[in-house]
């Protein structure tokens, strides 16, 4: 008798697994992996996706938009997220890549609510980062040591905010983090910590700081008042189709760029004023 009983559960599991593989040959699972600025929006959208698709499975995960950009290159997944345009990161043929452009983010300094400043110059901005600067008082803030926090390398963010801010110089060598979340914790834990996130990434925990009297906000983004700001793109290898087809159409839908891009911290493709190329030009 048990080995019947047995012989029904090995049954049974190889029925799940034949039913699981059969959901993945028919292209029922997919997975999008990279920037960790667009991850919030894509795990958000791959849920709300998932409830209105019973069967049909979004894996998400970060690592950063290097990753991203060469993981969908060598076709171990079917969606790229990156910040950055695949023409700007080497080791990748971007003529290979199709960007799905599905979001604007921007990204914003942030301090330790210690440091005593609102307001800074994009000089100054600059010496910080590239060392100059070593104490807030300095530059007006309080007697606190600048404790220096950046993303580690291959990250689109730190990409795009030191393309804006340093203007090709170095930054000083300190602590990286792979986290966007991380980045904010330790700054909220850090008396005179300094680094940057996605706009979607900001709480009442840290400090945004203004340049140039600009407040890091949406509006400002839209026209480019506020220029450390990128493209949310999702990479493909070639055209989408199947699944990944629908859940970027989905994204792009204009109930998710309505309802849920904003509410994210997100602006809409549709909403901005501006067009930038990826060297950074605005278009026509």
């Amino acid at each position: 008798m048990k080995k019947k009983y047995a012989a029904i559960a090995i049954l049974g599991l190889m029925t799940v697994l034949s039913g699981c593989a059969s959901w993945i040959d028919r292209g029922e699972s997919i997975t999008a992996v990279g920037s960790s600025a667009l991850q919030p929006l894509v795990e958000t959208a791959a849920e709300s996706f998932q409830t209105a698709n019973p069967g049909r499975f979004i894996n998400v995960q970060g690592g950063g938009s290097g990753t991203g950009l060469s993981q969908v290159q060598s076709g171990a997944v079917q969606i790229g997220n990156s910040d950055v345009f695949a023409e700007e990161k080497s080791g990748i043929d971007a003529s290979k890549l199709i960007s799905h452009q599905v979001a604007v983010v921007g990204i914003t300094p942030i301090v330790n609510k210690e440091v005593g400043l609102t307001d800074i110059t994009m000089e100054d901005l600059r010496r910080v980062f590239i060392g100059e600067v070593t104490n807030w008082s300095e530059i007006g803030g309080n007697d606190l040591k600048v404790v220096l926090l950046n993303r580690a390398n291959g990250s689109g963010t730190r990409n795009t905010f030191e393309r804006w801010v340093l203007d090709g110089a170095t930054a000083k060598q300190s602590q990286e983090q792979d986290s966007s979340g991380m980045v904010r914790q330790i700054v909220a834990d850090t008396p005179g910590a300094i680094s940057y996130v996605a706009f979607s990434y900001v709480n009442d925990e840290v400090l945004t700081l203004k340049i140039d009297g600009v407040e890091p906000i949406d509006d400002n983004v839209r026209t480019n008042q506020w220029v450390i700001w990128s493209y949310e793109h999702m990479y493909t290898k070639g055209e989408p189709t199947g699944l990944t087809k629908d859940f970027i159409d989905y994204i792009l839908s204009e109930d998710v760029q309505e309802n849920i891009v904003g509410k994210l911290g997100y602006i809409s493709i549709s909403s901005m004023q501006v067009q930038r190329d990826w060297e950074g030009n605005l278009l026509p």
